[in-house]
């Protein structure tokens, strides 16, 4: 099975769900469906971080240039703030390691802004400006 694994990812996952739903357990790639199974859950956890790093960034620029604060970055706040709170819902688990994902989100944020600002990430402060609850209820004004 490794090497139909290997090989053609789909056609295994396929294969897999049929051998379940036919209740022949003995045949199914165990190890493998464990290792998918948890990559599903990882992979929500990064669209999360990286909603909430799209976020925090766009605040961080919201708030580092209000002479250029434009409809699209207001735009994108809303879109990052719907976004995240789907996936929220969608994975209320998450919210027990929400802590962690603030931290890693501020930090790619920091990043991102300091490049898209074309400035030091040192002018953006190291600990985040925002807790979840600020960030997700934050209104950007319309100009």
């Amino acid at each position: 099975m490794q090497a139909q694994y290997d090989q053609d990812t789909y056609a295994w996952a396929l294969e897999q769900a049929s051998l379940l739903r036919a209740g022949k357990l003995d045949q199914i790639d165990i190890e493998h469906i464990a290792e998918e199974i948890e990559s599903v859950g990882k992979g929500e956890r990064r669209a999360l971080v990286s909603q909430l790093a799209r976020l925090f960034m766009h605040l961080l620029k919201w708030d580092h240039q209000p002479q250029r604060r434009l409809h699209s970055e207001r735009i994108s706040i809303i879109d990052a703030q719907a976004k995240a709170a789907r996936l929220l819902n969608d994975n209320p688990s998450l919210k027990a390691s929400l802590d962690k994902i603030v931290e890693v989100a501020y930090e790619d944020a920091r990043r991102a802004a300091a490049i898209e600002t074309e400035r030091e990430i040192d002018v953006f402060p190291a600990m985040p400006l925002y807790s979840f609850a600020d960030a997700m209820s934050f209104v950007p004004e319309s100009n």
